[in-house]
């Protein structure tokens, strides 16, 4: 039976939502060449929604009163509708990735750059990659195509072929 990679249903979605996370958030991973294939239309599903409604926002009008009871406006930028409910199903597509501080970094500036990030790879999917991608389909007039695979040949434990799968 080909595309069942030898798992139960939940073990497999499990395997595409831990690969698909990696590889957004690496950009690349080396996996064997059946788990690559079944990776690439995930990812690219994945990458197609996050496009459609990267740039859905709504802009609201909030007003407060301080503490010396003077009303105060403020305007801020939220998801719209769309794309809230897009973002919620792509987040039970994917597991969420915590970003690692970078060795040279200060823990307290770590702590500042992220403290409003609650979930990186989202922030990272609809911030960086789906505008990358739009602007990639604009320009070339056609959608899709959003990873590559690679085949490196056999391994040498078990001789399975393995590939590389990344964003193009």
């Amino acid at each position: 039976m080909p595309g069942k990679l030898g798992r139960t249903a939940e073990q497999r979605e499990a395997l595409l939502r831990n690969q698909a996370s990696e590889l957004l958030w690496y950009g690349k991973i080396t996996t064997t060449k059946a788990k690559a294939k079944e990776l690439q239309p995930y990812v690219e599903k994945i990458i197609t929604k996050a496009i459609s409604v990267y740039d859905d926002n709504e802009e609201i009008t909030v007003v407060k009163t301080d503490k010396k009871g003077k009303e105060v406006t403020e305007k801020s930028v939220k998801d719209s509708a769309k794309k809230l409910a897009v973002r919620r199903a792509l987040m039970g597509k994917l597991r969420d990735l915590q970003e690692v501080k970078p060795f040279a970094e200060k823990k307290s500036d770590f702590k500042k750059r992220t403290a409003d990030i609650k979930h990186p790879l989202m922030e990272k999917l609809f911030n960086e990659i789906a505008p990358k991608y739009a602007q990639r389909a604009e320009e070339l007039g056609q959608g899709g195509g959003y990873t590559r695979i690679y085949t490196l040949g056999k391994r040498l434990g078990d001789g399975a072929e393995e590939a590389i799968i990344e964003l193009v």
